[in-house]
């Protein structure tokens, strides 16, 4: 049995039937279409079964329903892509009664709501149960999975893929495309096809050659940059989702002040603002090429622009595709930071005026220049901060005297906040990780003298996981975030949290326990 010939028999760009599927496909996995009614909903899933057959249909289905429902086992995701496919085979054939469609989709969300359904789980189930009709189908269909905030996908060596391959081609393709796009479902619909695509056309043309181990090489390296595409997408606009567009300028503009804070916040500002318009405009698009396309006119201004400021952009940019520049310039480790003054503060006019927005964010940029391993998580948590006393201030009574209040809290707990997330992610970038995880022994036993060498071994590990995790580049937003939320004091026998705080303040200050600088 092989591949459906449609999607994976052959190197070619997606067909035109393909294109005009996705753009419905993705408007069905997230549920946005405004509810135009059952004959609607009918007639386009049709189009769709009959435009792509049944195989190509049920490979998207696939696709889309593993991006939604991204911690689903692969057997709920079968049981679910199995009732609709069948829906469209039973359904939408010639002939078919105008009633079937909606009489075997009322039958699917009953069977979502009966007790012990096959079919991929949800906190907000209970909810769209308690609807009727058409209201319950919708609610139904937009339910989804937070994306998963760190990849599980890991590929098996050459004779593993192999192996399974030819045990059962079907059921291989099925497992990769579940895993595959549960793993990446932040990427863009159209990247993640083509690349689950070119790699099941890898294997099934790698496995059966008489010299596989070179035929896989070659084949790697044709399909690299979709790879780094796929990738670099799910990263970014799993940050987008998370943040939005107004966020996503500021993390982008930190990121590039910490690489390089030499550059002034009219060189960098406007690469940030550009980053964020491309994840606006190609995140959610069903056009095959806007994120290539665009991220790589975004990586050819940035080259443009910072390659004679700085050599290691310049390395970057020199000799390599776009794609793998981009790659390269994001996986940049942080600068030193240099001797600057003391940045300078907005005044409480600028901060309530029209431009009140950027001037929060080129304070923040200051502070991020100044402190060059202040990782994404901390400095996010410092914008929240930062937007919510903006917008609460500037709309009350006296909003300079509101201003001036949180100013001298925010003053008071700034420093701490910045100090011990430099203090951890400096010498988490500056020693190997055994020498890391030694420093957090020893700086716990001075701070902990009376704690269990168990209760020790269990606090270095968790303040590893969370530097290991969330101190480089790119770290996962939410995660990361979670990690640093206050949480209920515990006993010693029960550990204590990755991030204890002190005090609730504007800030939470991070106390990170024993996390001291280098003496």
């Amino acid at each position: 049995m092989g591949f459906p010939a449609p999607l994976f028999g052959r190197r070619r760009e997606t067909n035109p039937d393909m294109k005009a599927a996705l753009a419905l496909l993705l408007l069905l996995a997230t549920a946005r279409a405004e509810h135009r009614g059952k004959a609607y909903v009918r007639d386009k899933v049709c189009q769709e079964f009959q435009a792509l057959g049944k195989e190509d249909f049920r490979t998207l289905t696939i696709i889309a329903n593993s991006r939604k429902f991204s911690n689903a086992t692969f057997e709920e995701i079968s049981h679910l892509v199995h009732e609709i496919v069948s829906l469209a085979e039973t359904c939408c054939v010639e002939g078919a009664d105008p009633s079937c469609y909606d009489a075997g989709s009322s039958a699917l969300s009953a069977k979502s709501c009966g007790a012990g359904s096959p079919f991929p789980a949800h906190p907000g189930t209970a909810g769209c149960c308690a609807q009727e009709g058409l209201e319950q189908k919708l609610c139904l269909a937009a339910l989804r999975h937070p994306p998963q905030q760190l990849p599980r996908y890991l590929q098996p060596s050459n004779e593993e893929l192999c192996q399974a391959f030819k045990k059962d081609p079907k059921d291989f393709a099925d497992r990769f495309l579940h895993e595959y796009a549960s793993s990446y479902g932040q990427a863009p619909l159209p990247v993640l096809l083509g690349s689950t695509r070119t790699f099941l056309s890898m294997v099934s043309t790698c496995c059966i050659s008489p010299a596989p181990t070179s035929c896989f090489l070659k084949e790697k390296l044709e399909r690299k940059t979709l790879s780094l595409l796929t990738l670099l997408s799910n990263r970014v606009c799993s940050r987008f989702t998370a943040y939005g567009k107004e966020k996503v300028t500021f993390s982008y503009l930190a990121s590039l002040a910490q690489k390089m804070p030499g550059a002034s916040f009219e060189d960098l500002f406007p690469l940030a603002e550009d980053a964020a318009e491309v994840f606006s405009q190609c995140c959610d698009s069903v056009a095959e090429d806007c994120m290539q396309k665009k991220l790589s006119e975004h990586t050819a201004k940035a080259c443009g622009a910072l390659v004679a400021r700085d050599e290691r952009f310049a390395d970057c940019c020199n000799g390599k595709n776009l794609m793998q520049s981009y790659f390269c310039i994001l996986a940049l480790p942080p600068a030193p930071a240099p001797k600057l003054p003391e940045a300078q503060k907005p005044t409480n006019e600028q901060l309530c005026g029209e431009e009140g927005a950027r001037h929060a964010k080129r304070y923040l940029f200051e502070l991020a220049r100044r402190h060059t391993t202040v990782p994404d998580a901390f400095l996010g948590k410092l914008y929240d901060a930062s937007e919510k006393v903006r917008v609460e201030c500037c709309s009350a009574k006296d909003s300079s005297a509101c201003l001036d209040s949180k100013r001298q809290q925010m003053g008071e707990e700034l420093h701490p906040f910045l100090e011990k997330a430099n203090q951890l992610c400096g010498q988490y970038t500056k020693l190997n990780f055994l020498d890391f995880k030694k420093r957090l022994r020893e700086s716990l036993m001075q701070t902990m003298p009376k704690a269990s060498p168990e209760l020790l071994g269990q606090l270095v590990e968790q303040r590893a996981d969370f530097a290991s995790t969330c101190c480089p580049p790119n770290s996962p937003p939410l995660y990361c975030a979670a990690k640093m939320h206050p949480s209920k004091p515990r006993s010693p026998d029960q550990g204590v949290s990755v991030c204890p705080t002190a005090g609730v303040g504007l800030l939470n200050p991070i106390v990170l326990m024993g996390i001291r600088g280098t003496p």
